[in-house]
């Protein structure tokens, strides 16, 4: 079903027809652009406040600015949906986050609109402040960069970074703050107080409008004028607010709060703000999710909330055969309570994903021992490492592509100490609809090659809870990185009693004697899945959950190798380095000659879907399990026959 656009939006195919619209119809076309978005999320679903809170913005920014020529870069890129359909990809708007359709963030392979990748956050101000500055070595002073970072972004220490550098240099750059106090959930921290500071004071606010009007007026009176009215106005904004502003402290010049949904006016703003040289930024206030109201009154849920009825705001619920299995966040948000509550040294951290890795339930139990640290994963690690030094069991989760931006405070910070802090990362493996900057393929590898560090990852739900047991008893030292996809386990009935676990020993779950599968984690499942299939066909396959990737179970492996020629080891992880690598290792090591094949993630870049999409399409689904092992086995099959 292709939904049908607006009577403006239709005629819109690129941002030079938006250019030829009169400035009296930005505000239909606005409407339409929203409703457009609220139409094809409803049926489609995926993310949908962060559009709808910049509706306004996106159009005028491309009504003021000569795009492509000159850049906008969105942070997060999950604010981009109108920007998208701007841009020529209206008529595709439907497959977005659809595997093999159109990318969910800006995607420069995708467009030559899309300036710059942006599935992570707090990234826009550095890229932004390198296009403006390779801009000046080439000469083209007139080109704009525009950075929109909102969502909690700015919170993220890379933003402050770039600031820093930008407020040092002479580049022709805006920072626009798309100010709506969320990111997922609400933001938190002294930034966001700060923020709120500027954006309630009504006497700033009124100081603000009357230098905006002399601004106007003495504009045609050359640049002494001007010098004048920007001293005063630096002036009023240093006596007005509590602190001097940060922003000008930092040497960019600050402009706002303006409404960041008036359009209109911000066309006259952002067209002044182009002759203005040097960095700036402009501070716009709006509302997530603005213009459809239940996503205005509950910001969090509707983030991404899937599909949705658009005329009485119900979300639909996907149809499942009851009982259900719980969500693996789920698990350990109830179990992290659970264990809080007999340990009083348990503590939870989580950088902004409150809801996304339940920590919102210990946070709403145990308020005073469960920190949401904003966007900051270097923060959070380290911070983890200073509650682990005195004593406290830090339970820092983290989801595992943003585990990425915090690895040099997990060696140096952790691990070169040996501070035992576990890390529990969360959508391991295929993140599914969010694509290749979401996907956590790369921990298992990155994780297991650092000493002091202990990697595992559990088959199911009483796994998980049991490897969580294990992780807040006394040990030496070491971290304890604990991994765990996105979505459903596969037990119902998952409150287990939970026991120690012997940390580094694995388990036999099948016994067979053609062919053995390893595999690590959930996938695991698969593995077991293939192999009754394959005993259909007359092959007895070994299955074996490793549990740990480091230490590994050395004595299982002995008894594996000694007794299978043929071995397939599964991993939801990439193959450089990971799972199956620490087989290979094992297995040179100690000098076996079986034969291994390895399934995984391989090196490439893989695109979005749904998670059993992508395990088809990299051959670890269970029809590609039961296939790779017909394939080993093919001749010993023939020799039976």
């Amino acid at each position: 079903m292709l939904i049908q656009p607006g009577e403006l939006l239709s005629k819109i195919d690129s941002p030079a027809d938006l250019r030829n619209l009169n400035q009296s119809q930005l505000v239909q076309l606005s409407q339409e652009l929203r409703q457009f978005i609220i139409d094809n999320v409803s049926i489609y679903g995926g993310h949908f406040g962060a559009s709808l809170g910049v509706v306004e913005l996106t159009t005028a920014l491309h009504y003021v600015f000569n795009t492509p020529e000159d850049q906008v870069i969105w942070d997060v890129g999950h604010q981009a949906y109108g920007h998208k359909i701007l841009t020529g990809r209206k008529e595709k708007f439907h497959t977005n986050r659809v595997y093999g359709g159109m990318s969910g963030f800006p995607k420069r392979k995708e467009s030559e609109y899309d300036a710059f990748g942006v599935g992570h956050s707090s990234t826009s101000i550095s890229a932004a402040l390198g296009m403006a500055l390779a801009s000046n070595l080439k000469g083209e002073f007139d080109k704009q960069h525009i950075a929109v970072i909102g969502d909690g972004a700015m919170t993220g220490g890379m933003a402050f970074e770039g600031m820093n550098h930008a407020g040092a240099s002479d580049a022709n750059m805006i920072i626009i703050l798309n100010d709506n106090c969320m990111s997922i959930d609400p933001n938190v921290g002294a930034l966001k107080e700060y923020l709120t500071d500027i954006t309630t004071s009504h006497t700033y606010n009124k100081m603000r409008d009357d230098v905006w009007k002399l601004l106007g007026k003495v504009s045609g009176f050359g640049k002494s004028a001007q010098e004048v009215v920007g001293k005063l106005e630096n002036s009023i904004k240093s006596f007005l607010l509590k602190q001097s502003n940060l922003f000008e402290s930092l040497n960019l010049r600050y402009f706002g709060p303006v409404d960041g949904h008036d359009v209109n006016h911000l066309v006259h703003v952002l067209r002044d703000l182009k002759d203005i040289p040097g960095p700036k930024v402009l501070h716009c206030v709006t509302t997530k999710g603005k213009g459809f109201g239940p996503a205005e009154k509950d910001q969090t849920k509707w983030h991404a909330p899937g599909k949705f009825d658009k005329i009485t705001g119900e979300i639909q619920k996907k149809p499942v055969e009851k009982p259900s299995a719980p969500k693996y966040q789920e698990v350990f948000g109830h179990t992290i309570v659970e264990l809080a509550e007999q340990n009083d040294k348990i503590v939870g951290v989580t950088p902004a994903m409150p809801s996304g890795s339940s920590l919102n339930i210990m946070m709403k139990a145990m308020p005073d021992r469960a920190f949401d640290v904003g966007i900051a994963e270097q923060h959070a690690v380290t911070f983890s490492a200073g509650l682990a030094t005195q004593g406290l069991i830090p339970f820092c989760n983290i989801y595992s592509t943003f585990m990425q931006r915090g690895y040099d405070q997990v060696i140096h910070d952790v691990c070169i100490q040996d501070l035992p802090v576990n890390f529990f990362l969360d959508r391991a493996g295929f993140a599914g609809a969010d694509g290749p900057t979401h996907h956590g393929n790369y921990d298992i590898a990155y994780m297991r090659c650092i000493p002091n560090m202990i990697v595992a990852a559990p088959m199911n739900e009483s796994e998980l809870r049991n490897m969580m047991f294990t992780s807040q008893l006394p040990r030496e030292g070491k971290a304890f990185t604990i991994r765990y996809p996105r979505g459903k386990g596969v037990m119902p009935e998952w409150r287990t009693p939970m026991e120690a676990m012997e940390i580094g020993t694995g388990r036999k779950l099948k016994e067979g004697k053609d062919l053995a599968i390893l595999s690590i984690g959930h996938i695991g499942n698969y593995a077991l899945e293939a192999a009754e299939k394959l005993a259909e066909q007359g092959v007895e396959a070994g299955v074996f959950d490793m549990r740990f990737v480091k230490p590994l179970d050395e004595k299982l492996l002995h008894e594996v190798f000694s007794q299978y020629k043929k071995v397939i080891t599964i991993e939801d992880g990439c193959l450089m380095g990971g799972f199956g690598s620490a087989i290979l290792e094992f297995m040179a090591e100690n000098d076996y000659s079986s034969q291994v094949k390895r399934l995984g993630i391989p090196d490439r870049v893989v695109e979005h879907g749904e998670q059993h999409e992508l395990h088809a399409e990299c051959n670890f689904d269970p029809e590609g399990i039961f296939t790779t092992a017909l394939q080993m086995v093919e001749h010993s099959l023939h020799a039976k026959l």
